[in-house]
C-alpha cells in the first residue's frame, strides 16, 4: 500500500493552489450558467470585482484632491450681509479677542438705555496670496503623489485579481484533469478486482489477493472523491474570484492544453514599474512633500486685500434712537486696500522641529520599504523564471513517463495472467500508471501556472495574454 499512499499524497500536493480560503455557497440548480475562456474571466473579474471598483473610486477621490490643493493660488472672495436688532449701549474699555461677546462701534452714550434699534451691515473681502515660498507648490505636489498612489494601488489590485481568476481558471483545469486520470484509474481497479474475484473464485488464486485487489480498489476510489471534491472547491473559487453569487460557472479552456506555449512572457520590464514598487516611490514622494511643507511653513505669509463694507445703525451719536425700521437700510460706507502680512507663531518652533524630524523619519522609512519592495519583486521574478523553466523540462519528460508506465502496467497484468507473479506487482504498476496519468495531465497546466506567476511578477498580464491569443488561435 506504500506506492497508492506516496500516489494520493502527490495528488494533493500537485492540487494544492489556492482555492480552499475562497470557498462560498454553491449557487442553486436554477441559477444561470455561464461559460468563460481565461481571456474572458480575468477581463471580466477587472471590469465587476468589488475591489478594483473601490481601487477606482479611491483614483477620483485623491485626483479631486488635487483640485483641492490647487484652488490655493486662486484669490478669496468672502461677502456678507447682516440684520439685527439690539441695544445701542457701548462703554469704553477693552476684551481680549474671543468669540462670546459681540463687537460694538460707536460713541458712548451718556445713559444706558434698554430701547432696542435696527442694524444692518454688508460687505465683501478680497485677499489673494501672490506669492508663498513654494508652500502651494508643495502641498500641490503631495496631492499629485497621492494621485500617483492611487493610480498604482489601482493597477496591483487589479493585477493581485488578474492573478487570483487566473490561478482559479487553471485550478479547475488541474481538477477536471485529476478527476479524469483517478476515474481511469478507479475503472482499471474495478476490472482487476473483478479478475481477481474469478479466480479466487475458481481457487486459482489465494484469498488474499481479492481482498488486496479490493483495498486497492477502496483506495482508488477515495482518490477520485478526492479528486472531485478539489474540483468542487475549485468551481467555487472561480465564482468567488469572479465576484458572482448566483450562477454555474463553466470553464472553456481545452486549446489551452492542446499543445504546449511556445512563447515565454517577456521578463524585460524593470522591477521599478512593478505596481507594487510604485506605490512604495508614490508613498516616498508623499513623505517628501510633507516635509517640504513642513519646511515652508514658519516663513511669513502674504496677502493683498481689498474690502468695500456698509452698515446702517438706527442709534444716533446724540443718544436718540430711531424708531420703526431705521437701521435696515445701509447709511455709510467705505473700502479699502492694503497689504497684510501673517508672521508664524515665534513659540511654535520646538513643535515645528518635532513634526519637521517626524516627516525626515517618515520619508526614511518609505525609502526602506521601496527598496525592500524591489528586492522583493526581483526575488519573484527569478524565482517564476526558474518555475517556467522546470515546468517545461517536466511538461517534456512526463510522456515518457506515461509511456513505460503504461507498458509497465500491461506486463504486469499479463505476468499475473500467466501466473509469474502476485497481485502485489500489479497493483504498484498501476499505481505508478495512475501518477503518470495525473502528472501528464498537470504538466501542461502548471506550465500555464508558471507562466501566470511570471507575467504577475513583472507586473503586467499583457504579454500572458498575448500567449493565451497565441495559444488559442485568436488572430
Amino acid at each position: 500500500m506504500r506506492q497508492p499512499r506516496v500516489w494520493t499524497v502527490t495528488v494533493v500536493l500537485m492540487l494544492g493552489s489556492p482555492v480552499g480560503g475562497w470557498a462560498q455557497a454553491t449557487p442553486g440548480p436554477s441559477a444561470p450558467q455561464q461559460t468563460f475562456t481565461l481571456e474572458q474571466a480575468i477581463q471580466y473579474a477587472v471590469d465587476h470585482y468589488p475591489t478594483v471598483r473601490a481601487a477606482l473610486e479611491q483614483i477620483d477621490v485623491s485626483t479631486a484632491g488635487v483640485s483641492v490643493a490647487r484652488a490655493a493660488y486662486l484669490p478669496r472672495l468672502d461677502a456678507l450681509w447682516q440684520s439685527n436688532r439690539a441695544t445701542a449701549n457701548n462703554i469704553f474699555g477693552q476684551v481680549f479677542p474671543q468669540s462670546v461677546i459681540p463687537a460694538m462701534s460707536g460713541p458712548v452714550l451718556p445713559s444706558a438705555s434698554g430701547q432696542s434699534v435696527w442694524g444692518s451691515a454688508a460687505g465683501a473681502l478680497l485677499s489673494w496670496e501672490p506669492f508663498d515660498f513654494g508652500l502651494r507648490e508643495a502641498t500641490v505636489t503631495g496631492a499629485e503623489a497621492v494621485v500617483v498612489r492611487a493610480r498604482a494601488g489601482e493597477a496591483l489590485t487589479r493585477l493581485d485579481v488578474q492573478s487570483a481568476v487566473g490561478a482559479a481558471f487553471l485550478g479547475i483545469l488541474a481538477a477536471q484533469r485529476a478527476v479524469a486520470a483517478t476515474q481511469a484509474d478507479s475503472e482499471r481497479r474495478d476490472v482487476l478486482s473483478r479478475a481477481v474475484h474469478a479466480l479466487v473464485d475458481n481457487q486459482l488464486r489465494p484469498g488474499a489477493e481479492a481482498s488486496r485487489a479490493d483495498a486497492e480498489r477502496a483506495a482508488a476510489h477515495i482518490r477520485l472523491i478526492q479528486a472531485q471534491q478539489t474540483l468542487t472547491l475549485a468551481q467555487m473559487t472561480i465564482s468567488r474570484v469572479l465576484g458572482l453569487t448566483a450562477g454555474h460557472i463553466t470553464i472553456d479552456g481545452a486549446s489551452l492544453l492542446d499543445q504546449l506555449p511556445a512563447l515565454d512572457v517577456n521578463a524585460s520590464a524593470a522591477t521599478t514599474t512593478h505596481p507594487l514598487a510604485q506605490i512604495h516611490q508614490a508613498a516616498v514622494d508623499v513623505a517628501r512633500a510633507q516635509e517640504e511643507v513642513l519646511a515652508r511653513s514658519d516663513l511669513p505669509r502674504l496677502y493683498l486685500q481689498s474690502s468695500l463694507f456698509a452698515r446702517g445703525s438706527g442709534a444716533n451719536p446724540n443718544g436718540q434712537l430711531d424708531g420703526s425700521l431705521a437701521g435696515l437700510g445701509l447709511d455709510r460706507a467705505n473700502w479699502a486696500a492694503g497689504v497684510q502680512i501673517l508672521f508664524p507663531n515665534v513659540f511654535d518652533f520646538s513643535s515645528l522641529r518635532a513634526r519637521k524630524a517626524a516627516a525626515a523619519a517618515s520619508e526614511r522609512a518609505e525609502a526602506a520599504l521601496y527598496d525592500e519592495a524591489l528586492l522583493t519583486i526581483t526575488s519573484q521574478q527569478q524565482a517564476a523564471a526558474a518555475m517556467v523553466q522546470a515546468a517545461r523540462a517536466i511538461a517534456a519528460n512526463t510522456p515518457v513517463q506515461l509511456a513505460a508506465a503504461r507498458q509497465s502496467e500491461a506486463q504486469a497484468r499479463a505476468r499475473y495472467q500467466a501466473g509469474l507473479t502476485s497481485i502485489t506487482e500489479v497493483a504498484d504498476a498501476q499505481s505508478l500508471l495512475a501518477q503518470a496519468e495525473v502528472q501528464d495531465q498537470l504538466a501542461r497546466v502548471d506550465v500555464w501556472r508558471a507562466l501566470l506567476a511570471e507575467a504577475v511578477a513583472q507586473g503586467d498580464l499583457t504579454s500572458f495574454l498575448t500567449i493565451i491569443h497565441s495559444s488559442s488561435g485568436v488572430r
